[in-house]
């Protein structure tokens, strides 16, 4: 039990490093290019990371970098920058909470992980969380941007799933660089087409680039993959719930952002969620092994 709260705690870096970006994207970075954005967070930490690991893909995993890094990185931020430019913040932020019971359910067809009645009642509560967090007043979601902020999270939960299913032995490390270097490729077409040169950066622009690219992306991504190799799918997506948490509050305690009466009750119960969600018994079920491969004990590289 210790050992499954201290993975549960390092895969929390992922969702509150992701919060924090937020928070950094809107005061340091540049607010015209988010696709040079993504491109300049995903292709650095892919490099660093692949040094880290000194291990290039082999055989398969050419493919299926690309296919993972489409999934969880490319098609993702390219999908997530249309949604920002139609959906108010919160209801994109809402509509990606969902992923909490979409990477469950996901999980069940693809990694035999069969989930039980205490995760979906944890993963629903932090969705409904989320929800009384971030939602109010009469926002307007027009429909392409539901259907691409929907995209982007079926995207990259079936992405997850498959990291966790492909790759039960390879580095996390090496799995990782592939995908944001995969998937940092395939933003820079389209950021050319979009938004034209690189964006020009001044120091706090580096500085903050700095921290997307090795603790929101790098360690965020690293700490994610771990721990959906020891941890059920559906627990980690509702451990994912802290993402909105997080940037809620820091918006708070940095930028002096509202948080009243009903901010407080949708975090408390997001909180309550994630942990009803990693109880004994809140998913069962076992990671099925790939074909001809066999499981060996998963560490950090």
């Amino acid at each position: 039990m210790e050992a499954k709260w201290r993975w549960i705690l390092i895969t929390a870096i992922a969702p509150v490093a992701w919060g924090s970006n937020y928070f950094v994207t809107r005061q340091y970075l540049p607010v015209d290019s988010p696709l040079w954005g993504s491109a300049l967070r995903a292709l650095p930490a892919g490099a660093i990371l692949l040094l880290l690991a000194r291990r290039l893909p082999r055989g398969s995993w050419w493919w299926r970098s690309l296919v993972l890094g489409t999934l969880n990185v490319g098609a993702f931020f390219i999908l997530i920058y249309i949604a920002s430019q139609l959906l108010p913040s919160n209801v994109a932020s809402t509509i990606m909470a969902s992923s909490a019971l979409v990477l469950m359910l996901l999980a069940w067809p693809l990694l035999s992980e069969r989930p039980a009645a205490a995760g979906a009642v944890g993963a629903v509560t932090g969705v409904a969380g989320v929800a009384v967090l971030l939602l109010g007043g009469g926002a307007q979601a027009p429909g392409w941007g539901v259907a691409a902020s929907i995209a982007a999270m079926a995207m990259s939960s079936l992405g997850f799933v498959l990291t966790k299913r492909w790759a039960p032995t390879e580095s996390t490390v090496a799995v990782t660089s592939w995908q944001l270097i995969g998937g940092g490729a395939l933003i820079v077409p389209a950021a050319l087409l979009v938004e034209g040169p690189p964006p020009s950066l001044d120091s706090p622009a580096l500085l903050g680039f700095g921290y997307v690219t090795l603790v929101a992306t790098a360690l965020a991504y690293v700490a994610w993959f771990a721990g959906l190799r020891r941890l059920p799918a559906g627990a980690v997506g509702a451990i994912g719930l802290l993402n909105p948490v997080t940037g809620v509050l820091l918006g708070t305690v940095a930028a002096g952002e509202a948080f009243g009466p009903r901010q407080a009750a949708g975090a408390a119960l997001v909180l309550l969620g994630v942990l009803v969600s990693q109880q004994r018994g809140a998913a069962t079920g076992r990671v099925r092994t790939p074909w001809r491969q066999k499981s060996a004990p998963c560490a950090l590289p």
